[in-house]
């Protein structure tokens, strides 16, 4: 359920490419115009000159949109569109047709068409027509998939340790769970923010309801407002409907804002009257609405120093920074990572179905003696890549990257910058995963946005 929630809040929906069409038209001329004026707009295009075709393609794939003509050499553009209701498909389709016909993309309207646009058309007509009908689809997949989301309660998270450091830790997110005081957990990337957290949440008297956590770094100002604080009908192109948003559907629950530091600044001060009152003003509307929710923010960042760089407000600084619980990086607390490795060492044996009895002793040591830039995040990342890459019944060094042992060093360490060192993690897991900017993400569970900051810090 965690990868649905980062799916949802984390990754663009739609890869590089802004929305993505299929284009049924029998004329080759009509489709080519087409394909090329939605090309150039950034779109993903599929061209088909019949019917039955398209929907074969349609069975297997998923598009935004479907610009549909009314007559096609081998079905009828109605026969199409009541065999995609048929078979629940409900993407938007816009119908396209000649002067005449009207009457006929009228009734297409009545089967569930979602527009019409007359031949000849301006571009910019049926450019405008198409992009309403994609960002509708896009609100009602995104919809449908917090219902999806917010349906699942989440079970406590397991805290492996055994430093004293992370045993006073818990021992004060208990303590604090019991009341709605919010609280401020600050920490390097990757040193389980988000697991002191669900800690709070399912130690409070809160834990029958739902904990839902979201990334401030992935998500712009419109996602924000419109999916949050919902949106009444008519608030912005697209808005064909009123969504009460996230708020009103995790009422009596707990809200955690990860990466609070991100949060657009133009929008901070609903945030600050959100935590400080539990009201807000859906987008579009003057009404105020109510919520209870318990409010745990994070964030890796110095905030007092994002105050004083006008990125941050102050008073919205002061009203999260309550209780504030820090959590060191792994370098710190080197004794928690034996019992890591063997908590990962099991679960991914398990998840692959590999027979793993251990690591060897010298391959253990060079892993105590690594500074861990990426926390424990990095740790998981790199024995599950072992556990994958190898065959043996023991890790050893050669199932781990061969820089590894050189950054185990400690001299190295003492002299290497860290920042340097965490910059080499990054690239290393860029390079791993064949440039693949979502997969590098995903395994630095770290958002698009972040990456492609750190990637340009780094002249990548």
């Amino acid at each position: 359920m965690r990868k649905i929630v980062l799916d949802f809040l984390i990754i663009e929906f739609y890869g590089r490419f802004m929305f993505t069409l299929a284009i049924i038209d029998d004329e080759e001329g009509m489709l080519h115009f087409l394909k090329k004026i939605f090309e150039i707009k950034g779109y993903k295009v599929y061209t088909f000159q019949n019917g039955r075709s398209a929907l074969s393609f349609l069975e297997d794939n998923e598009v935004d949109t479907i610009i549909l003509d009314v007559k096609l050499p081998d079905i009828e553009g109605d026969e199409i569109l009541k065999i995609l209701n048929g078979k629940n498909i409900k993407i938007p389709v816009v119908i396209i047709t000649a002067y005449g016909d009207v009457d006929s993309a009228v009734e297409f309207m009545k089967i569930g068409a979602y527009d019409y646009v007359t031949k000849p058309f301006p571009k910019e007509k049926i450019l405008e027509v198409v992009k309403n009908a994609c960002e509708k689809y896009k609100l009602q997949k995104e919809n449908k998939q917090l219902k999806k989301i917010i349906k699942y309660n989440f079970c406590p998270s397991q805290i492996i340790f055994k430093s004293k450091i992370i045993e006073n830790i818990i021992n004060m997110a208990k303590n604090v769970a019991s009341t709605d005081t919010t609280v401020l957990i600050t920490g390097e990337s990757g040193t389980g923010k988000e697991l002191i957290a669900r800690l709070i949440h399912n130690y409070s008297n809160r834990k029958d309801k739902i904990f839902f956590p979201i990334n401030c770094a992935s998500l712009n100002d419109n996602l924000l407002e419109s999916q949050l604080f919902g949106h009444v009908k008519g608030a912005f192109t697209g808005a064909v409907n009123s969504n009460k948003g996230i708020l009103k559907e995790i009422d009596g629950g707990t809200l955690f804002l990860d990466e609070v530091a991100e949060i657009p600044l133009n929008i901070q001060a609903k945030f600050l009257r959100l935590i400080q009152y539990n009201e807000f003003i859906p987008l579009g509307s003057n009404k105020i609405e109510n919520v209870d929710l318990r409010f745990i923010v994070a964030t890796n960042k110095n905030l007092e120093n994002e105050v004083k760089k006008g990125k941050f407000r102050e008073d919205l600084f002061y009203r999260i920074n309550v209780i504030n619980i820090n959590l060191p990086p792994l370098r710190k607390r080197k004794e928690d990572i034996e019992p890591l490795i063997n908590y990962y060492l099991e679960k991914f044996s398990k998840k692959f179905k590999k027979n793993k009895k251990g690591i060897e002793k010298n391959t253990l040591k060079i892993l105590k003696k690594y500074s861990w830039p990426g926390n424990v995040r990095e740790l998981e990342n790199l024995i599950e890549r072992a556990v994958i890459l190898s065959n043996e019944e023991y890790l050893n060094e050669k199932h781990f990257p061969q820089d590894l042992q050189l950054n185990s060093d400690e001299e190295n360490n003492s002299i290497l910058p860290l920042d340097d060192v965490v910059k080499n993690y990054i690239k290393r897991i860029y390079l791993f995963t064949g440039k693949n900017k979502y997969k590098t993400a995903e395994l630095l569970k770290i958002s698009r946005k972040t990456l492609d900051r750190k990637l340009k810090d780094m002249k990548i």
